[in-house]
């Protein structure tokens, strides 16, 4: 089949190359312009871009997809379907009504639960045990399409963070993609509607839902550490400088004070409002992130403070 991929970050070229591995002929990839990164603040391509031209194949960065003659090259690619996974842009609507098939698109979690920009880091907060993978048609509406198929339940973990959970679910879902694509057709697969009165939606994170209130039980900080690893991450104050709290585990619930640092052998322990965080790797601003004991060799008067009751500068 002829296809046009959508997809920028890295878990999304697993999918892209398992479409090719099957042999399908994929028109060209669009994917997001070039972004400053990094501490040099080059302009990088995506890595699908990347993937997509080291595999020598036709890469588009189209600005806005709603102008007319984006519209009319992609109906000049005459595609059969059009696959998105997580392309960070909406399709407007004469964009989704031009391949004959229509746009399946790749959704990390059991639709209709979760449905929205931020399905998996929701599934960790609140403390879910089980998520999957979606694949599904776009419609108009936020994740409100049709299903074609779903991966078995995969459990989450207490070390599962929204980036390694994410990468597991397109990971399993890039093999289920091209079978579910052929079968879809082939006419043995119908597409199955929503039961929308069993939908969640989810939110888009902003940077200041990553600061830790100290008086949240410590499953909850643990959760969300777990939850916004990579965006927007945790973090919380000391001295007046943000301090960021990386990784994590649920302490001894011996109680202490919420924000209360104690030091253990060679580890951070944090009261909290029911138990305590063992934080394990954290990063002070301005400075490189380590480990629990590496930090205390050098932030040794860290111990006894009460974290978070300063304004960030």
């Amino acid at each position: 089949m002829k296809i046009v991929y959508f997809g920028s970050p890295q878990f999304a070229t697993s999918s892209l190359a398992s479409l090719v591995a099957a042999g399908h002929e994929i028109c060209t990839v669009i994917t997001q312009a070039d972004r400053r990164r990094g501490r040099s603040k080059s302009a990088l391509p995506t890595p699908v871009a990347a993937y997509a031209s080291e595999s020598g194949l036709t890469v588009w960065k189209p600005e806005k997809l709603r102008d007319a003659d984006v519209v009319r090259e992609l109906a000049s690619l005459e595609a059969d379907a059009f696959v998105i996974v997580a392309y960070g842009k909406f399709l407007p609507d004469d964009v989704l009504a031009l391949p004959r098939l229509g746009v399946l698109n790749l959704h990390p979690s059991l639709i209709p639960k979760h449905r929205g920009p931020s399905p998996v880091a929701t599934a960790i907060l609140e403390g879910d045990e089980w998520t999957g993978l979606t694949i599904m048609l776009l419609d108009s509406g936020m994740d409100t399409g049709p299903v074609l198929a779903q991966t078995a339940p995969q459990p989450i973990t207490g070390r599962d963070t929204q980036e390694t959970l994410t990468e597991r679910l397109f990971e399993i879902g890039s093999a289920l993609l091209p079978k579910t694509l052929d079968a879809y057709a082939n006419g043995e697969i119908a597409p199955t509607p929503q039961n929308d009165s069993q939908a969640t939606i989810t939110r888009l994170l902003k940077r200041e839902d990553g600061r830790i209130d100290w008086n949240m039980p410590a499953i909850e900080i643990h959760r969300q550490v777990r939850a916004f690893d990579p965006w927007p991450g945790t973090s919380t104050t000391w001295s007046g400088q943000n301090l960021k709290v990386i990784s994590a585990l649920i302490g001894p619930d011996d109680p202490l004070a919420p924000g209360e640092v104690r030091r253990g052998s060679g580890a951070i322990y944090v009261g909290t409002g029911a138990g305590q965080l063992e934080v394990q790797e954290l990063q002070l601003e301005g400075k490189a992130r380590m480990g629990a004991d590496a930090f205390l060799s050098g932030n040794s008067d860290i111990d006894g403070v009460v974290l978070g009751h300063e304004i960030p500068r």
